[in-house]
C-alpha cells in the first residue's frame, strides 16, 4: 500500500536550512491543500515511509504530529493517518482595478479615487511646488543633525512631545509673529509630518459625513482629499482674476479652506477688504475657517500681506504651515497654529493616528532656525527665484505662447498657464511625462464645471539654462499634440 503513496513528489534537502521533519511537513500540507491527496486516504505508515525516504522514523512521526495538530490528519492508535475534510475554497481571480475596489469600503474605493501627483528623481522641470535643492546648506544641515543625534538618548529617542519639540515650537512662534503676524502661543502650535497630515487630523475632528465645507475651486487636491476622505461634502468658492467670489453658498458651510497669501493654484493674493469680508461671513454662521499659508514666503511683488488669521483675532481661524517649500519636501515637517478650545481634541487626534513629526529632525530645525540659518536661506531663495520666475515667464512667453497663456501672478514658485485651443490636459501632461518633464494637468485641481485645461508648472528647481531647455522640449511636445 505504501508504494501508491507520491513517494516520487517529495524532495528533502539534507543540507537544506529547514529540518528535514518540517520540510516533510510542508510538502504533505501542499499536497493535502491542494487536493492531489483526496480527504479520507490514507498516508504511509511510519516504517515504511522512512525507509522509502531513506529518513529516520521520527523525521515522518513529526511531521504526522504537526499535520494533525492543525487538523490536515487524523490520527488513531493503531492505524494510519487519515486526511480530513476540507472546506471547499474557491479561489477567485482579481484582475483589474474594479475587482481590487470591491474589497475597499466605499470610504476606501473614493480615496482609490481621488486624484494626486508626485514627482520623479531627476525630473527637476517643470515639477511644480518643488524647491532648488543645489542651493540648501546641506553641510551645515548634516552638522547640526549629526550633533542632535550625538545626544539623542535624551529626549529624542522615546514617544515624547506628542505636539511637538518645545524649541521649536518658541523658535516657530517668534518666526510667525515676525513674518507672519501670526497671534500664537507656543502651546497652540502643532508640529506634523506635513500640510496634508495637518488637513487629514482636521478634516477628521471637525466634519462629520454630510457637512459641508467651502472649498476653493479650483483648489489644492491634497486638502479636498482629506475632506472627501472624512465623509465632507465640497461647495465651489469660486477664485479667479477678480479674487475670490464670496457670494454666499447655499448651505452654510462647517469648513472655510483658503490659500489666501498665495492662492493655489492660480498664485493670486486676497486683498484686505476680501479678508475682512470672509471673516465677517465665518462669524455670521459660526464658522471654522483653515488657512493654509501656502507658498507665503516667495512673494515678489509689493509687500506681504499678514496672515489672515492675525488679521481676524477670531478663535476659529486654523493657520497651516509646512517647510516643504522653504527647506526641502522629504523633510516632512509640517505644522498648525490651533485654537486653545481645541488643543486637547487635536492631541488625542495625534495620538489615535499616530502621526507624530520625527523629534531628531524637528530639533535640528530648531538649532537651524535660532542660529540664523533659516533667515538666511530664505533671502538667498527669494533672489534666486525672482530670477528664475523672470528667466521662465519670458523663455515660455518665446517659445510656447502660441499654445498657452500664463495666469498673471505675484507670488509662489509654479504658475499656471492655459491652452489656448480646446485638448486634453491629461493627456498632454502625460505625454509630458513621458518625455522627461513633470508638470500638473490644471483640470486635476478642478472639482465642479467649468473646468478649465491648462497645465501647472514649477520654476524654481530648474537653472537658466534647465528651463530654457525644457521649454524648447515642452513646445516640441505640444506641437506635435495639439
Amino acid at each position: 500500500m505504501a508504494t501508491q503513496f507520491p513517494v516520487e513528489n517529495l524532495l528533502l534537502d539534507r543540507r537544506g536550512n529547514e529540518t528535514l521533519h518540517r520540510q516533510l511537513y510542508l510538502q504533505l500540507r501542499s499536497l493535502i491543500e491542494r487536493r492531489r491527496l483526496p480527504s479520507g486516504a490514507m498516508l504511509p505508515a511510519t516504517r515504511q515511509f522512512a525507509k522509502d525516504l531513506q529518513v529516520g522514523r521520527n523525521t515522518v512521526i513529526a511531521a504526522y504530529e504537526q499535520l494533525a495538530l492543525e487538523g490536515f490528519v487524523s490520527i488513531a492508535h493503531g492505524r494510519r493517518p487519515v486526511i480530513s475534510e476540507l472546506p471547499i475554497h474557491h479561489r477567485r481571480e482579481t484582475g483589474g482595478r474594479a475587482s481590487a475596489n470591491n474589497l475597499l469600503s466605499r470610504r476606501g474605493q473614493l480615496m482609490a479615487r481621488l486624484p494626486y501627483h508626485h514627482g520623479e528623481p531627476g525630473m527637476l522641470a517643470f515639477h511644480p511646488g518643488l524647491p532648488d535643492a543645489q542651493n540648501f546648506p546641506f553641510n551645515t544641515w548634516a552638522r547640526l543633525v549629526a550633533r542632535r543625534a550625538k545626544h539623542a538618548r535624551n529626549d529624542l529617542f522615546g514617544t515624547y512631545h506628542v505636539t511637538g519639540y518645545p524649541l521649536l515650537k518658541e523658535a516657530l512662534a517668534h518666526y510667525l509673529a515676525a513674518s507672519r503676524g501670526v497671534d500664537c502661543e507656543p502651546g497652540q502650535i502643532i508640529i506634523t509630518p506635513g500640510a496634508q497630515s495637518a488637513f487629514d487630523i482636521l478634516a477628521r475632528i471637525l466634519t462629520d459625513p454630510g457637512d459641508k465645507v467651502w472649498m476653493e475651486e479650483p483648489g489644492y487636491y491634497g486638502a479636498a482629499a482629506a475632506f472627501l476622505s472624512a465623509g465632507a461634502e465640497l461647495m465651489p468658492f469660486r477664485v479667479s482674476k477678480a479674487g475670490w467670489d464670496l457670494s454666499p453658498p447655499p448651505h452654510s458651510p462647517k469648513l472655510i479652506f483658503v490659500t489666501p497669501s498665495c492662492h493655489y493654484p492660480l498664485g493670486h493674493t486676497m486683498n484686505m477688504e476680501q479678508r475682512l469680508n470672509l471673516v465677517r461671513l465665518a462669524d455670521s454662521w459660526g464658522s471654522w475657517i483653515i488657512e493654509d499659508d501656502y507658498d507665503s514666503e516667495y512673494r515678489f511683488q509689493g509687500q506681504p500681506i499678514p496672515a489672515l488669521q492675525g488679521v481676524a483675532k477670531r478663535d476659529k481661524v486654523i493657520f497651516i504651515g509646512t517647510f516643504a517649500k522653504i527647506l526641502f519636501p522629504a523633510m516632512r515637517l509640517g505644522y498648525m497654529v490651533v485654537p486653545k478650545l481645541l488643543l486637547p481634541a487635536v492631541n488625542s487626534a495625534l495620538s489615535a493616528t499616530g502621526q507624530f513629526a520625527p523629534l531628531m529632525v524637528q530639533a535640528a530645525l530648531a538649532d537651524f532656525m535660532n542660529e540664523g540659518y533659516l533667515i538666511r536661506h530664505l533671502r538667498q531663495m527669494r533672489r534666486l527665484y525672482a530670477s528664475r520666475r523672470s528667466h521662465f515667464i519670458a523663455q515660455f512667453n518665446q517659445h510656447v505662447g502660441h499654445r498657452m497663456i500664463l495666469e498673471p501672478t505675484d507670488s509662489g514658485i509654479q504658475i499656471a498657464g492655459y491652452f489656448k485651443g480646446t485638448v486634453n490636459d491629461r493627456k498632454i501632461a502625460a505625454a509630458i511625462a513621458a518625455a522627461g518633464l513633470n508638470v500638473s494637468p490644471l483640470s486635476m485641481q478642478f472639482r465642479f464645471k467649468p473646468v478649465q485645461q491648462g497645465l501647472l508648472m514649477g520654476f524654481a528647481a530648474a537653472d537658466g539654462d534647465t528651463a530654457t531647455q525644457s521649454l524648447l522640449d515642452l513646445a516640441t511636445i505640444l506641437d506635435a499634440h495639439i
